[in-house]
């Protein structure tokens, strides 16, 4: 696997952790869309002439990201509620 292949995977694991632990989870819903459009993408068959090592980079992490951010958002980081007194 080549150095450019290992720093596309890392940023897109590393850039929606990063957006959830600074800007928090948003609604539910936008992160159960993330994870849908991320398994429809993953279920779309790629046309012949769009075979390429960069196309399945940038394919591949457009996935890794909506999946991270999906179910990043869902699970692990949970909105942060105040205690009033």
């Amino acid at each position: 696997m080549s150095l450019l292949a290992i720093a596309v995977y890392i940023l897109a694991i590393g850039i929606p952790v990063i957006l959830l632990y600074h800007f928090h989870s948003s609604a539910w819903y936008w992160h159960v869309l993330a994870i849908v459009i991320a398994l429809a993408l993953g279920f779309v068959p790629t046309p012949a002439e769009y075979k390429s090592a960069t196309f399945d980079l940038m394919f591949g992490g457009v996935f890794i990201f909506l999946m991270v951010w999906g179910i990043g958002g869902l699970i692990v980081f949970r909105p942060h509620h105040e205690k009033h007194a």
